[in-house]
């Protein structure tokens, strides 16, 4: 006795709705996932001068100039100054309070000059400034704990007293355009 095996259709998955479920797969993924935008360097511009407006007097002893050349040396005041030095000297610069001659008189005059050589590496230039928005922001942590008992970060946006410590250290950083010839 034979027993007529029957044939039998092959299981196959059916492929008709598989581009519609890849298609809502993409929708999908590209509205859930975030892209991570570099926002670049947050600094607030000041106002642009008048047409006939000079720029401001400042005294020399008021003035930190900083240098980055092409082989990313930091020359501060024309001394080269290693990166891990910066926030220090820039901290004695902008808190000296009149004490020594050859530093700011005060921290509202104090203002801070970077220029860089064309040249220059990212890495480098971004380095440097960060220890000088480093140095203002252990000046301004410093005033705030002395004074509200909290870090400057800590106190609301716009507070009376978040105010009061911009004044007392303002940000005062001047980054003037690289020369062609550098």
């Amino acid at each position: 006795m034979l027993i007529d095996k029957r044939d039998r259709d092959s299981a196959e998955i059916p492929g008709s709705s598989l581009a519609d479920i890849a298609f809502l797969l993409l929708i999908f993924f590209l509205l859930v996932t975030t892209i991570n935008v570099d926002t670049g360097i947050g600094l607030v511009l000041p106002p642009k001068p008048k047409p006939n407006q000079s720029p401001p007097k400042i005294k020399k002893r008021n003035l930190m100039d900083i240098l980055v050349n092409a082989q990313g040396q930091v020359l501060i005041n024309n001394k080269p100054t290693p990166m891990n030095q910066i926030k220090k000297k820039v901290k004695n610069f902008i808190n000296n309070k009149g004490k020594n001659p050859h530093l700011s008189v005060s921290p509202k005059k104090a203002v801070v000059s970077i220029k860089t050589a064309r040249q220059t590496m990212y890495n480098t230039y971004i380095s440097m400034f960060d220890q000088v928005v480093g140095a203002y922001k252990e000046l301004r942590n410093a005033a705030s704990q002395a004074r509200f008992g909290k870090n400057y970060d800590a106190l609301p946006d716009g507070s009376a007293a978040q105010k009061k410590i911009q004044k007392l250290y303002p940000k005062q950083i001047s980054i003037a355009k690289p020369e062609n010839n550098d």
